[in-house]
């Protein structure tokens, strides 16, 4: 275990400790299961989701201001500013997170990569070991994470033999092909959308009993999330039957504005479906590319970091899964100096 037992068990006595926990998460299922079950385990708090933007920054310190908590709690973001840090004003904060290990001032830091490296196993892996409920939850995180640690697994498939069959042992067929990859995909979904919508589907989402309750959604409140996420289904289906997939090394793919952003679960299945690729899939915002990296086969961040020479904008991640933000007026070139990395 990476992840110090010391480590573990400090994360889970501050947990207890707080009265008003406040808890920033990074949206998509990893960040939201993260959240859920520091929530579940504590039974009060605030959860706050941290929309498009890689970097927890100090506007959201408003949001300290609103509730007046104790503690302050980082799930899943691999950045925050030091001004939010500085804004916090001494609060107490603790960062778990499994992204590039970061260095701030005034922040407990948790990673797994700041003993080895090569761990990224997901945030949600890492809450399930402080919290130790809620398995069923934390395998939906970390599934949506593109992982399936084998400790976890094994004891998910032995209680939920349903939702993950005992000879899955790839988590792409994990999250493409099992029920636990569809609620997976559920909670990716339910983020999206309007800021009122997207919290009380998370509020909705603290209190379901069971992934059957999920899955068969008889329950007036599971009948209200699957009213939310169907549309944002079929509109998912509709935008990945557009993607032109004929060239044979890679995937580009971009779509104009719209309401929901799909690029990183358009992306993923792509990459399902044409491991032999590297896909690159963005969307157009004001005179922006907001853009989505994925590959079986290459180390996606050097690449990214050449292609952006001369270029504004930012990128990075995982190595075979990155996310980035282009200028408009600098995209040809970027993809131009991209392409170059692949010869």
């Amino acid at each position: 275990m990476a992840l110090k037992k010391e480590e573990i068990e400090y994360i889970r006595s501050e947990l207890k400790k707080s009265k008003r926990p406040l808890i920033f998460f990074d949206d998509d299922p990893d960040g939201l299961a993260s959240f859920l079950l520091f929530y579940r385990y504590k039974g009060e708090g605030k959860g706050v989701v941290v929309k498009s933007t890689p970097e927890l920054g100090d506007d959201f310190l408003r949001k300290i201001d609103e509730y007046l908590p104790d503690m302050i709690f980082i799930l899943d973001k691999p950045m925050v500013s030091q001004d939010f840090i500085d804004g916090c004003k001494g609060k107490k904060i603790i960062w778990l997170d499994h992204h590039v290990p970061q260095k701030m001032k005034g922040v407990k830091y948790f990673n797994p990569r700041v003993h080895d490296d090569k761990d990224n196993r997901p945030t949600s892996y890492w809450a399930y070991q402080v919290v130790k409920q809620d398995l069923w939850i934390a395998m939906t995180g970390i599934v949506g994470d593109w992982a399936l640690p084998d400790d976890a697994a094994k004891k998910f498939k032995k209680d939920f033999p349903k939702l993950l069959p005992k000879e899955i042992e790839k988590p792409q067929d994990a999250l493409f092909g099992t029920k636990i990859g569809k609620i997976s995909r559920m909670f990716s979904f339910l983020l999206k959308g309007r800021t009122t919508d997207v919290n009380k589907a998370v509020k909705i989402l603290t209190r379901v009993k069971s992934p059957n309750e999920l899955l068969i959604h008889e329950s007036p409140r599971t009948k209200l999330l699957f009213k939310w996420f169907t549309p944002m289904e079929h509109e998912y289906r509709k935008m990945l039957s557009e993607v032109d997939t004929k060239d044979k090394k890679m995937i580009l793919h971009i779509y104009g504005e719209t309401k929901v952003s799909f690029t990183a679960d358009i992306s993923n299945e792509l990459l399902y479906k044409y491991p032999d690729r590297i896909i690159i899939i963005g969307r157009e915002k004001n005179g922006e590319m907001k853009l989505s990296f994925r590959s079986t086969k290459v180390a996606l961040p050097p690449i990214i970091k050449k292609a952006l020479d001369g270029v504004e904008g930012y990128g990075g991640g995982h190595t075979n899964a990155c996310g980035g933000n282009v200028k408009k007026k600098d995209f040809d070139k970027f993809i131009s100096q991209f392409k170059k990395q692949l010869k």
